[in-house]
């Protein structure tokens, strides 16, 4: 009952101050979508780390730590490093386009990066934007039933179906920003309820010299080259280690995560919103994989079940209730500050790129959100995939869709719309025949090929092209109606 009570004052407080951020809203398109492009550093930099450290690192990254061990944390290098080298050239320049091009939407931008209008591109990236960040959003609900079953033993729907209902209530009153207040507030919780379990998992089993020698009695554990490589040897670890920074660099092709970097109040600001992002990434991260190593030492037979209930099995286990019901909290928080993101950016792929200029009115801005809510819902409640394979499905797919063309844009090419579409196919298709096709995606991160592949040859059929001699229109003159 106290595990149950401090659980649902947290999340109150979330919606609460989710609800609070409606009274800034304008109503206008650039404000749901991007809250007017007027968000402070420290908030874009936590909102952006709190929705990339979804459900996937509280149920995911721990659940493929307990199996893996130590060699996780290749993922955990691959995945910094790779996000910070796309950061390093990629990040700002969207920021820029976004001021330049007056789109609310992540691939209306790159479409019309360098003044023309990419419609045909922009309609295809819709369509897959729809279809990828809804099966995302519906593993972050997933993950919150997972979460809810581990500590309360309730049926799993009860917890997808309060996540749902969450967001749906705040991303309608309040857009993105509601999602990137509530972000804050998520990020300090995640990191608290990660902190306290780490300390607890330590002092129980005698901390880290008792750890390492528990560790050392299983077979392979502390073992930091993983036995299941595509190849043999070197070649075999160092493509595992470059795919997942293939997995890191992916960030730039996800619309959810880019949106906070676009709604910056400021380009010159990037600097300050990064180091908020990789400071409590890289903390965060080291926590989730610490957790994830030591919840093999105090659930020894969960491979059996479900190894993605070993966060929260292991914090009823050794925390009091009212602890219990934090780390309950910070799941649901890190799923819910994903889950919001990603039906937010679909609903601006619905009513700004997909649908005619006359629909794209408030009410069509709510009512889009609310739709992928119920959808990303009802797909959950449909099957019990794996979480961590279900967002690594979505991530590497979105990856190899837009990474590669906004990669070119950012250095400084221009491509052609019939290049850009052949891109993001060829991309898409790689990945999927990685994963489906030749079933490599265990050894080798699919995106690797999915992004490789497209950003080569589109390299070479693009051209170096000055920002300056192709300048956009004003963005008055790019959208207009009830909703601008």
């Amino acid at each position: 009952m106290i595990t149950a009570i401090s659980f649902v004052l947290i999340l109150l407080s979330f919606v609460a101050i989710g609800l609070a951020s409606g009274r800034k809203a304008t109503g206008k398109r650039k404000d749901y979508y991007l809250a007017s492009s007027s968000v402070a550093p420290w908030l874009a930099g936590l909102s952006a780390v709190a929705t990339n450290n979804s459900g996937y690192m509280f149920i995911g990254v721990i659940g493929f730590t307990y199996q893996t061990g130590l060699a996780a944390m290749w993922l955990m290098f691959g995945w910094i490093v790779g996000d910070f080298i796309g950061s390093s050239f990629i990040h700002r320049r969207l920021r820029q386009a976004t001021a330049r091009t007056g789109e609310a939407s992540f691939s209306a931008v790159i479409a019309r990066w360098y003044g023309e209008t990419f419609g045909v591109w922009q309609k295809i990236a819709a369509v897959i934007m729809v279809v990828f960040l809804i099966a995302y959003a519906a593993a972050q609900i997933s993950a919150g039933g997972k979460a809810l079953e581990g500590v309360l033993g309730i049926n799993p729907w009860t917890g997808a179906v309060m996540v749902a209902a969450m967001v749906l209530i705040y991303s309608i009153v309040g857009g993105i920003r509601a999602s990137i207040w509530t972000d804050g507030a998520q990020s300090i919780t995640m990191m608290a309820a990660m902190t306290l379990l780490l300390i607890a998992a330590f002092a129980g089993v005698g901390g880290v010299s008792g750890a390492l020698e528990l560790w050392r009695a299983i077979p392979g554990f502390l073992d930091p080259f993983p036995d299941d490589l595509l190849f043999p040897g070197a070649l075999g670890m160092a493509l595992f280690v470059v795919g997942w920074l293939f997995a890191g660099f992916s960030v730039v092709g996800q619309p959810h995560v880019m949106v906070r970097f676009m709604a910056l109040d400021d380009d010159r600001n990037m600097g300050r919103a990064r180091a908020w992002y990789y400071g409590y990434f890289t903390i965060f991260y080291l926590l989730a994989t610490g957790v994830g190593m030591l919840s093999r030492l105090y659930l020894p037979d969960l491979a059996d079940i479900d190894p993605e209930l070993a966060l929260p099995m292991m914090a009823t286990e050794l925390l009091p209730p009212v602890l219990v019901g934090l780390i309950l909290a910070g799941i649901f928080a890190a799923t819910m500050s994903t889950a919001d993101s990603l039906v937010l950016s679909c609903s601006a792929a619905f009513t700004h790129d997909l649908a005619p200029k006359r629909l794209e009115t408030t009410f069509m801005l709510k009512a889009a959100t609310a739709v992928s809510i119920l959808i990303a819902l009802g797909l959950a409640l449909s099957g019990n995939q794996s979480v961590f394979s279900l967002v690594i499905l979505a991530w590497s797919t979105l990856a190899s869709a837009f990474a590669p063309l906004l990669a070119l844009h950012a250095l400084g090419r221009r491509v052609s719309e019939p290049a850009a579409i052949f891109m993001l196919v060829l991309g898409v298709s790689v990945a999927l025949f990685w994963r489906f096709g030749l079933g490599w995606h265990e050894s080798i991160y699919e995106g690797l090929p999915g992004i490789l592949v497209p950003l080569i040859l589109g390299w070479f059929l693009s051209q170096r092209r000055e920002l300056a001699s192709a300048p956009a229109q004003p963005p008055a003159a790019i959208r207009s109606g009830p909703a601008e």
